[in-house]
């Protein structure tokens, strides 16, 4: 991150005098965000550090003058902000050079206020000042950018941090020196509410800040009235501009305001404020009510609501200032719905004198409103109110010239012309007589003159309700009659409109009746059109009441009572209707009355309604796909009409009327036989449509309906009739065989019974069939599919029959029913449900039948898009469906057939949405079996043909995947294909590709001479060639595929020819052509047919010049495939390209980096090499080194091409090489290959880091080559690379001159050769390839992966012994001559080299020895220890301590072996003190380390058989005790000390007397100790584990073996040290501390104190330890037994400070700390009966007389810490410590006394730990004290001493300042709170607030941190005592010291926030 940001600072200076435009700086800005943003990202934390290191490079992109830098910059910051929340003060600054970075040039506003908002939005608001604000609002373009960013993105952040501001800004600034700034935030205001748009609550948030700055600022400024006059001023245009864009928002926080204003002043600046709005008016107050206008308007009571609408009126008429129309607007129609009539009048009123107020529009709405809502049967004291709502409504002046409102007027207004009410007196008599004088009903053309008829009525009919309303109705129908066709469509249609709107009051459901009527007697004299429109207009108005009317007779049970007749001339009946609005009144139940007066409706309206049956004369099928709109209205009315009725008339108390209606329906309109039951196929047909052409579906229900009507209606029909209804020409029987097909199960259980009435016809043509399929009427019930089976199954055993009767009518019975389906006039969905049925019936008469339906359908798709009906693309997906495998062999013998098929093929465009193409549906049609048996070649290759020419135009991706399916399922021939790839005007190929060459030859000779036609024009063209290759490369099911391979090779030497600039690239229509070559290769390979390819139809020339002449990858692997394959087939013609396909392969397709290239090479090399290999074995003449020479030759060109391998393809790319080739006969040679390539191109000299990188890589990478196979295959190449090595010369001049001659004659190539030329390479080189070599077997060996492997191989029965045994003679061999040649080269510059080898054969010979068997390893090192050489008995005896420290299992056997090796090693170890000087260094080495293997013996074995180990021992303590021993060889002898005593313990015993006292003097030998610290450590571990061993032997030894403990670990903490050392003394003094006995321990302890305290008192902190260890590991009954003993120790050690460290405070306080915390340990091991006497005792050792007060300072120190130790146990023994701890601070506190109390010169030091000590021991008994421990005597004695020391000054300034903030104010504070008493601590803060009047400032600065801390632990207890408080506060508010009062005012605060309330109003 760092060289990042300095990388752009340094390149902003090297370009600097670019000026910004240079391209390198935006490309390093560039890095520079997206690496320091991603980096943000994707960190998990952002840290101080991190931001640190940011923010200076921040800043200088923000005050940066490139803009790239600054933008780069903004980014970063974003990330910043979105990832980690800031500091405050951090986001301030951000926030401010953000802004300051706007306004700046080059300037990027749009950029920086989107930085600015994103910090805003993630971070803190508050945490922004307003210098940012000011850098704001100086920007010229914020707010239109702001606008621009707003388009897209939220700007709420900012604007909530801008708008308080500059709302504060506008408010509060004045001044005439100001004047210009304040209308520059004034317009920036105004812009901003103009042209930003307020989202999320902003709105109400800027209307709050408006209110509540005007008020505060005119409260807190006492603004004059030119002020406030001013003030409004500037407000005004920015209040409205705000009311007029969310007058919603301002409205809302003026109300809520209105019951918060408090003072009266407040009350007047606030109907100020509300002075600047537009609608300021309705806030005011109002005298009358005491409250708003607009409060008013909606009291709850009904006065202050009327005396409001008064106020209004007056305002109305006086004028409109300060109220918005819509404010008036709203209130009047508020008022104009009140529960209230005379608040509704009074509305009304102040309505009528400002029409214009409301509009004529809503006036209208809301009177009628009103009018509607009020029943006057119930609510009559509203009768005036209504009359005056009809007064206005009847003012000419409300529709004016508006002639659509007076007519909805007009029609709104009839429903109130019905007479409800027999009373003329009554309100609800006199509102309809008052409506219908109305001038405007008057001028009605529908109820012109019925006033006057109505008066007449009132004055003379004694019934008044039948009289009127049969006078209403009669004129308007005489009215109707009398206008013309437009003018009564006119009418009608808002009549029916005024019927429809109607609901369920009194009026309405009379209105609905008497209207209703009118409705239908008006259908008479209307053309048929529109007849026929508004009758089903009009039933749309009755069906919902008659089908509510029908589910409540279903519901009820049969009444006996019939339909009664109706007088149908004067309706409605009086009596009837009176009878029915009473009920209505009342509430009784009003079905029945009202179901007579519906069927009455009903009766009139079938009668009125015209018989429109005439075009569908002389049809057999009513079909509505065929018939004009008006049939189709015509029929959907009797179809609703019929279900209607059949429903009504099923059961329940109406059933005898609807049945009535019923007949009335059949005999008015279907009164003909045929044309009922034609009507009746409508019926039962019309579910299966999907169309729905009569916008009416039929459902289960209705149609199960009509079935059984029909069959009734058959049953009553006589035989002649029945006989024509069952024939041909009758759409009965097929339509009820199609409902056979109902997935509904009753409504097939009733067509059948329908069909039953049919069966006595026998002279039908559907007889036989619906005689057999009734006798199986259970079976078609249950199940829906059982139809179609029974007729396929008749069908088929009809067929069979033959000539048979029987059988010849079923098939004449069957094509019947086919005849009529393709009918032109039979419905689709008839159709498609009876071929649903015929769904198993199969033959190729069947589709011959069906044949012109297909056609008649097909006739239908053309140029333009297809009109299909749904119903008609289903019956034609059905008739697709009947090309079957049993019907295609009628493709091959009827022509027309198979142009129908391919035509279906063709239609390509979807029927409707949701369903598949015809295209498709055909396509699926053509299956395996259907191809197969259309028998005829000539058809196969014509729909085959058919398919590719579909394939080449079809631009539809499903289509071609079905086309590619349906050639997948399908088995072709294979010649067919080949005619499709082969013109026909030319022979289809070459016999062989001699014949190709020969014809392209005398085609290039014939270029010459005579002009030849392009090729194009004869050949198939190259798009078609394509898409069929693409087809057969994954065609499986292909016959003769070997008829394919000429054509394809055909096609192939075409492709290499010169390409034409039209045809493109032909790369890909090669790869085709490949891959279909090779998938019939394989194919036949794998079915074994290889036999029937013809060797030269191959021809492998044209696939090499494939690969040659192409530069696409692709194009090669396909290639390199077929190769592959042709190999396995016919290897011969291979072979001869073999090096070229490998060349090739090495220069081009290894250096590619993908899957399939390394697939294709595997591949290749799987079935070349093999067949390579067979080839040369295959001969006589070639032997095992031609093989091998051929092989690495081929491995060559894989090694050259690997450093252009991807680097994770090159170990599976040589893996599978070696696979194939064999590991155990190759694998060396690829390895030897690998290293001489490595040799050749080794780096420069000078290139040392690349070197050994690329030399770590490499062997890495030859490891994990090599590790891929098998130990065995590796263990060979191992013995085989060492043979090929001791093959190869010393050095190249010593070869030079012994095989100069030879091999100048040499001239053929040996394998040795090319593994290493040594012609070719020098000297050097020769030697870098052996030591690479043998480096490399040294790594393999060691490596996990081989090892893994080796152990794998040694569990299975041969298993890789004695490969590692040849493995080691070689290794050994190898390194007999390496070691002569060392000796030879001694004295020559390779000298280096060699002993370098040979230390790396003899590694590998370490490796070689790790695998070797257990029972072969020990004899082998056992002869190598003997060896002369010192060197090679070293490596024997590290190899024999590699074996044991590997720690496995030895068996008997073989440890007896291993122990023999003893006297061996002992030898070597005492072979120093008699061999001479010169060798004596080398075998000091020998000597450590026969010592270190006796040492790893001693520890494998010495715990089973210590015998062997007694000599070992001995000769080890004679090596320690001799004074003249290499230090070096001690320590070694002191580890083998420390092993073989542990593992002898008690046989060790004898020799204590001579070690331990060496082992102590050895330690007391400071120089030499302190210069090796291997040699410290090893005497400090042989100390350890003899102390260990055998602690119970130790105590002739212990004092002194303490004190060296003491000394070395004071040694140690004083240098620096290894930390095993610091680890071994640790252990050394756990095991002294734990081991030893506390008889023996404690006065050895004892003695050491009392000689280390007079002469070594630096040792007396760790022996305290030491004895602190070891009480903390005393049990219970030894503590007690010795308690006594270290009583009288620690009374000794704690008088330390006062008899022996006088002066020295530091070194006091650390011994007597550590003395104090062992006296601890045992403290808490002690029981509170004994503990007490101690603590007594101890308390009397300090007072005791004549001693050193020094004495009561340790015991305070001692008395703190025990309890912080004891916790409330302290307490219990505390009382005792109050006296004398009131005493001391007492006499400690100098403001009392000036006596002190240490007269020594550290007195005043002393002094202050004693005060510290004592009040935390206090502050600690006061924490924990839960038994009431602080009383009224001690709090008199402890609470003054506590408060006068707020005085002492002791120590000074700053230990005063520390003793107060960390002890005194803790202590006191704690003390309040175990006193628990209001009197006390009452007594206790006066104490605390006398000390605020004292003199010094520093006195008074402690009382308030003391005061304040008392009240943070009093809390809400403090408020007693905060009275006496105030006034000691307020005199230190205007205190002389500043620190005092600030100190003051952070208390005051910190108080209020503690106690929860303000303590502003106590003062």
């Amino acid at each position: 991150m760092d060289f990042i940001c300095t990388l752009v600072t340094k390149s902003v200076k090297a370009y600097a005098d670019s000026g910004g435009s240079c391209p390198q700086l935006r490309v390093i800005f560039s890095f520079y965000a997206s690496t320091v943003v991603s980096a943000l990202d994707a960190v998990e934390k952002v840290t101080d550090t991190l931001i640190a290191k940011l923010l200076p490079y921040i800043q200088k992109g923000l005050k940066s003058s490139l803009a790239d830098y600054k933008a780069a910059t903004y980014m970063v910051v974003c990330q910043l902000a979105v990832k980690v929340v800031m500091e405050a003060h951090l986001v301030n600054t951000l926030a401010v050079q953000i802004s300051k970075s706007i306004v700046g040039v080059p300037a990027l506003p749009r950029e920086g206020l989107g930085c600015l908002i994103i910090l805003l939005q993630n971070q803190k608001t508050e945490a922004v000042g307003k210098k940012a604000f000011g850098f704001l609002c100086a920007t010229p373009t914020l707010v239109p950018t702001l606008k621009d960013i707003a388009s897209m993105y939220d700007i709420s952040p900012l604007l909530r941090y801008l708008l308080p501001r500059l709302i504060r800004c506008v408010v509060t600034t004045s001044g005439d020196g100001e004047s210009s700034e304040t209308a520059n935030y004034g317009s920036l205001l105004e812009s901003v509410l103009q042209d930003l748009t307020l989202s999320n609550g902003l709105d109400i948030t800027v209307a709050k800040l408006l209110l509540q700055e005007f008020l505060s600022h005119g409260a807190e400024s006492r603004l004059s009235a030119d002020e406030i006059s001013s003030l409004n001023q500037r407000l005004t245009p920015l209040v409205r501009t705000f009311e007029s864009k969310y007058p919603g928002a301002l409205g809302a926080v003026l109300e809520g305001h209105l019951c918060d204003t408090s003072s009266q002043e407040e009350q007047e600046l606030f109907h100020q404020f509300i002075s600047l709005s537009m609608s300021s008016g309705k806030y005011k107050i109002l005298a009358a009510s005491d409250t708003s206008l607009l409060l008013s308007l909606n009291h709850h009571l009904p006065t202050v609501r009327n005396l409001a609408l008064k106020h209004l009126k007056e305002i109305l008429r006086a004028g409109k200032e300060g109220f918005d129309e819509v404010f008036l607007r709203e209130a009047v129609l508020e008022r104009m719905k009140d529960d209230v009539s005379e608040v509704v009048l009074s509305a009304m009123t102040a309505l009528e004198a400002n029409f214009e107020l409301l509009g004529a529009e809503d006036t209208v709405s809301c009177l009628m409103s009103l009018l509607q809502r009020i029943d006057l049967s119930v609510a009559a004291n509203w009768y005036p109110v209504l009359k005056e709502a009809v007064k206005l409504l009847d003012d000419s002046r409300l529709y004016g010239e508006d002639p659509a409102l007076k007519g909805r007027l007009q029609k709104e207004l009839l429903p109130f012309l019905v007479v409800t009410c027999p009373h003329p007196e009554y309100p609800e008599h006199q509102l309809s007589s008052l409506i219908a004088r109305s001038t405007i009903m008057s001028q009605n053309p529908l109820t012109r003159g019925y006033s006057e008829v109505l008066e007449g009525v009132g004055a003379a009919s004694p019934d008044v309700i039948g009289a009127a309303n049969q006078q209403l109705v009669s004129t308007m129908i005489g009215n109707l009659s009398a206008m013309s066709a437009a003018s009564k469509r006119s009418s009608l249609e808002g009549l029916a409109e005024v019927v429809g709107s109607l609901r369920g009051g009194v009026r309405e459901r009379a209105a609905f009746l008497i209207l209703t009527f009118v409705l239908v007697k008006g259908l008479d004299g209307l053309p048929e059109a529109q007849h026929l429109h508004t009758a089903q207009r009009v039933f749309s108005l009755l069906e919902p009441q008659l089908q509510e009317l029908t589910a409540w007779n279903l519901s009820q049970d049969r009444s006996s009572q019939p339909a009664e007749e109706l007088d149908l001339a004067s309706f409605p009946p009086s009596d009837r209707l009176q009878e029915y609005l009473d009920r209505v009144r009342t509430g009784d139940a009003i079905e029945l009355q009202q179901g007579v007066l519906l069927m009455a409706l009903l009766q009139v309206y079938i009668s009125s309604l015209k018989c429109a049956i005439s075009p569908l004369k002389g049809e057999t099928w009513w079909n509505p796909e065929k018939l004009d709109n008006a049939t189709c209205c015509y029929l959907r009315l009797l179809i609703r009409l019929f279900e209607t009725t059949v429903t009504g008339a099923s059961r329940g108390p109406l059933s005898q009327g609807f049945r009535a209606l019923m007949r009335r329906l059949i005999q008015v309109h279907l009164n003909e036989p045929t044309q009922l039951f034609q009507f009746l196929a409508l019926l039962w047909g019309y579910a299966e449509s999907l169309s729905d052409q009569l916008e009416c579906g039929v459902s289960a229900v209705l149609q199960t309906q009509a079935l059984y009507v029909g069959r009734a209606l058959l049953s009553a029909q006589p035989a002649k009739t029945l006989k024509q209804l069952a024939s041909a020409s009758s759409p009965v029987v097929p339509s009820l065989l199609a409902c056979l097909g109902s997935p509904v199960r009753e409504v097939r259980r009733a067509a059948i019974a329908a069909l039953q009435t049919l069966l006595g016809v026998d002279g039908s043509p559907y007889y036989q069939v619906t005689q057999s399929l009734l006798r199986e009427t259970e079976e078609l019930v249950t199940d829906t599919s059982h139809v179609s089976q029974a007729l396929g199954k008749m069908y088929t055993e009809a067929v069979a029959a033959g000539a048979k009767a029987q059988g010849r009518k079923v098939v004449a019975s069957v094509g019947q029913i086919l005849q009529c389906l393709q009918a032109p006039d039979c419905p689709s969905y008839t159709a498609k449900a009876l071929l649903k049925l015929l769904k198993e019936v199969d033959a190729e008469s069947v589709l011959e039948a069906l044949l012109p339906a297909m056609e008649r359908l097909l006739d239908l798709y053309g140029p333009e898009p297809p009109t299909f009906l749904k119903d008609e693309a289903v019956l034609l997906q059905l008739l697709l469906g009947k090309f079957t495998e049993r019907a295609a062999p009628l493709l091959a013998r009827h022509q027309k057939s198979l142009e129908v098929f391919i035509r279906a093929l063709g239609m390509s465009v979807e029927p409707f949405p949701g369903m598949a193409s015809f295209q498709l549906l055909a396509l699926d049609q053509i299956t395996k079996q259907f191809f197969s048996a259309l028998g005829d070649t000539e058809v196969q290759q014509k729909l085959l043909g058919a398919l590719f020419n579909l394939l080449v135009d079809c631009k539809n991706p499903a289509c071609a995947q079905a086309i590619s399916n349906v050639f997948k399922t399908i088995t072709v021939d294979a010649e067919l294909v080949a005619a499709e790839l082969t013109p026909a005007d030319r022979p289809k190929v070459s016999s062989t590709v001699q014949q190709t060459r020969r014809s392209k030859m005398h085609q290039r000779k014939g270029q010459d001479t005579v002009p030849r036609p392009p090729e194009g024009g004869a050949a198939v063209p190259w798009e078609r060639v394509t898409l069929v290759l693409e087809l057969l490369q994954h065609k499986k099911k292909l016959r003769r595929p070997q008829l394919l391979v000429s054509a394809l090779f055909a096609l192939l030497s075409r492709s290499l020819e010169p390409v034409q600039s039209d045809q493109g690239n032909m790369e890909y229509t090669k790869q085709l052509i490949l891959s279909c070559l090779l998938s019939i290769c394989q194919k036949l390979s794998t079915e074994g047919s290889k036999e029937l390819l013809e060797e030269e139809k191959f021809s492998v020339e044209l696939v090499v010049q494939c690969v040659r002449s192409s530069n696409v990858p692709q194009t090669h692997h396909q290639a390199l495939l077929l190769l592959g394959a042709v190999a396995e087939i016919f290897p011969e013609k291979v072979l001869h390209n073999i090096m070229s396909i490998f060349t090739f392969m090495g220069a081009n397709l290894m250096r590619l980096d993908d899957a399939y290239s390394f697939q294709v090479i595997n591949k290749t090399v799987q079935t070349v090499i093999p067949a390579l290999i067979k080839a040369q074995e295959g001969g006589a003449s070639a032997p095992a080194a031609q093989v091998e020479l051929v092989v690495v030759r081929v491995m060559h060109v894989f090694v050259d091409a690997l450093p252009h391998v991807p680097e994770h393809r090159r170990q599976p790319v040589l893996a599978q090489l070696v696979t194939t080739l064999g590991p155990s006969r190759f694998l060396w040679l690829l390895l030897m290959l690998l290293f001489e390539q490595h040799v050749s191109r080794a780096p420069p000299a000078e290139a040392d880091i690349n070197k050994e990188t690329v030399l770590e890589r490499d062997v890495e990478f030859w490891i994990s080559v090599s590790c891929e196979f098998d130990a065995q295959d590796q263990l060979t190449s191992l013995i085989k690379i060492l043979q090929y090595l001791s093959m190869l010369p010393q050095d190249k001049d010593e070869d030079e001159r012994k095989t100069k001659t030879p091999r100048r004659g040499q001239k053929k190539e040996s394998v040795e050769t090319l593994l290493f030329n040594t012609d070719t390479h020098s000297g050097k080189e020769l030697r870098h390839y052996k030591f690479l070599s043998v480096s490399f077997m040294a790594q393999l060996l060691a490596s996990h992966s081989f090892v893994s492997k080796v152990v794998d191989c040694s569990n299975t029965p041969h298993g890789t012994q004695h490969l590692q045994q040849s493995l080691l003679e070689e290794i050994l061999s190898y390194i007999n001559s390496v070691a002569q040649c060392v000796e030879a080269n001694s004295d020559k510059p390779t000298a280096k080299f060699w002993r370098a080898l040979l230390n790396k054969s003899y590694d590998v010979l370490d490796k070689v020895n790790a695998l070797l068997p257990t029972d072969t390893f020990i004899p082998v090192m056992r002869g190598l220890m003997g060896n002369k050489l010192p060197s090679v008995r070293r490596k024997a005896m590290d190899l024999l301590n590699n074996k044991l420290l590997q720690k496995t299992p030895w068996e008997d056997k073989q440890v007896q072996v291993l122990l023999g090796l003893t006297d061996d090693l002992l030898t070597i170890a005492g072979r120093g003190r008699r061999e001479e000087e010169t060798e004596e260094d080398e075998q000091a080495i020998n000597r450590q380390t026969a010592l270190y293997s006796l040492k790893l013996l001693c520890r494998s074995f010495g715990s089973a058989h210590q015998g062997a180990f007694v000599p070992v021992l001995s000769f080890a303590v004679e090596l320690v005790a001799s004074p003249t021993e290499d230090r070096n060889v001690m320590g070694s002898a002191l580890l083998c000390v420390a092993e073989v005593t542990s593992a002898l313990k008690a046989l060790a015993v004898p020799h204590l007397p001579r070690l331990i006292p060496a082992v102590l003097q050895t330690l007391k030998e400071r120089k030499e100790l302190l210069t090796s610290e291997v040699y410290l450590l090893s005497a400090v571990t042989a100390l350890q584990r003899v102390a260990e061993t055998l602690p119970h032997f130790l105590s002739p030894y212990l004092q002194d073996t303490l004190l060296q403990v003491a000394r070395l670990v004071r040694v140690t903490q004083r240098r620096t040290v290894s930390p095993q050392l610091g680890v071994r003394l640790g252990s050394l003094r756990t095991t002294l501390a734990t081991k030893v006995p506390p008889r023996v321990f404690l006065p050895a302890v004892a003695k050491c104190y009392s000689w280390a305290v007079d002469s070594q008192q630096s040792r007396l902190v760790p022996l305290v330890d030491i004895l602190k260890e070891h009480i903390s590991h005393m049990e219970k009954e030894q503590l007690t037994a010795h308690q006594s003993e270290l009583t009288t120790f620690f009374l000794s050690a704690l008088d330390f400070r006062a008899q022996h460290c006088q002066g020295n405070l530091e070194k006091a306080n650390e011994t007597e700390g550590c003395v104090i915390s062992c006296l601890q340990v045992m403290v808490l091991k002690l029981s509170e009966v004994t503990f007490r006497p101690l603590f007594f005792k101890l308390f009397d050792w300090c007072r005791m007389e004549g001693a050193s007060r020094d004495r009561m300072l340790t015991f305070c120190r001692l008395a703190d810490c025990i309890a912080d130790r004891l916790k409330g146990l302290f307490v219990l023994f505390a009382g005792h410590l109050v006296k004398p701890f009131s005493d001391f601070l007492n006499q400690t506190n100098i403001a009392k006394t000036d006596k002190a109390f240490f007269d020594s010169d550290d007195g005043v030091e002393k002094s202050c730990l004693l005060l510290r000590w004592v009040l935390d021991c206090l502050h600690k008994i006061f924490l924990y004290d839960t038994q009431r421990f602080v009383t009224k005597e001690r709090v008199d004695a402890l609470m003054t001493p506590l408060v006068d020391q707020l005085e002492n000054m002791l120590g000074g300034e700053e230990s005063y300042q520390r003793r107060v903030t960390q002890h005194l104010v803790p202590c006191v504070a704690q003390f309040s709170v175990a006193v628990g008493d209001d009197a006390q601590w009452k007594t206790l803060n006066y104490q605390i607030l006398l000390k605020t009047r004292h003199n010094s400032a520093k006195v008074r600065y402690s009382a308030l941190l003391m005061l304040l801390e008392l009240a943070g632990k009093l809390r809400e207890n403090y408020m007693v005592l905060l009275p006496e408080t105030i006034p000691f506060l307020a005199e230190l508010m205007e205190d002389e010291c500043e620190e005092v009062e600030h100190q003051v005012q952070k208390v005051i605060r910190e108080m209020e926030v503690i106690l929860g309330e303000p303590l502003q109003s106590y003062f």
